[in-house]
This record gives structure tokens, sequence and C-alpha cells, in this order.
């Protein structure tokens, strides 16, 4: 993606906008000391790496019950709004990493209330 000038000074990348802070969702933080030893890992023969894994008490097999009733859920398509909301609310949100994602979980939130809520007023008039 090439930058270019315009006549006021400002700079435009191409047809897309880079979005400060680019990461999309949620991003976990490695705790500290739980580094993968990727060297270490690299070294390990099969057999190692298989009592490694059946010694871990939070590895659990999986079988055909347990996927029985699996779907595969596909993201939503985000789409690129204006919007207008009151200063002190989008500060409040933008406190913590992540502030797009709370704000479409709390809309979700309330769009599913209200299509239940809905439901079950057209079964009880």
């Amino acid at each position: 993606m090439t930058e270019t000038m315009t006549k006021d000074g400002s700079s435009q990348h191409g047809d897309r906008k880079r979005m400060k802070d680019a990461p999309i969702g949620k991003t976990s933080q490695p705790r500290r000391g739980a580094r993968t030893n990727w060297t270490r890992l690299r070294r390990m023969s099969d057999a190692e790496i298989r009592r490694g894994i059946a010694s871990d008490p939070d590895v659990h097999a999986t079988d055909a019950e347990f996927w029985k009733n699996a779907k595969v859920v596909w993201p939503s398509r985000k789409a690129v709004v204006t919007m207008r909301l009151d200063s002190d609310l989008l500060e409040w949100f933008r406190r913590q990493r992540g502030y797009q994602t709370r704000i479409n979980a709390i809309l979700r939130a309330y769009m599913n209330a209200q299509t239940s809520n809905h439901r079950s007023e057209a079964r009880n008039p």
C-alpha cells in the first residue's frame, strides 16, 4: 500500500483506512513466564510430546458424543458506521481495550432481549 500526499498536506493510504490499534476482537496477553519454549519443543520426540499431553490434567479427549451437537459458527461481517455518541459515554468505553467489541456485544444483547420480548408478546397477546 502506498502513501500519497494530498493538496492539503494530509495523506491517503490506498482505498483502505488504517485503524489505530489494528487488532480486531479480543486478544489475550501471555501470562508471565508462560511463554512457549519453541527450541525445547522442536527437540522433543513425538513420544515425549504425547506423554506431556497425557500428563496434563486440563486435557480431555473428545469423542463422537462431544461433537454430536457441534455447529460451525462463522463470524458475521462487520459494517463500518459513523454514529454520534455522547462524549462521556464514548470516553467511558474507551478506557479499556476492545471497547468496540464490547459495544457490539451490548447492542447484540439488547437486540436479543427485544427479539425474545417480541416473541413472548406475540404468543401471549
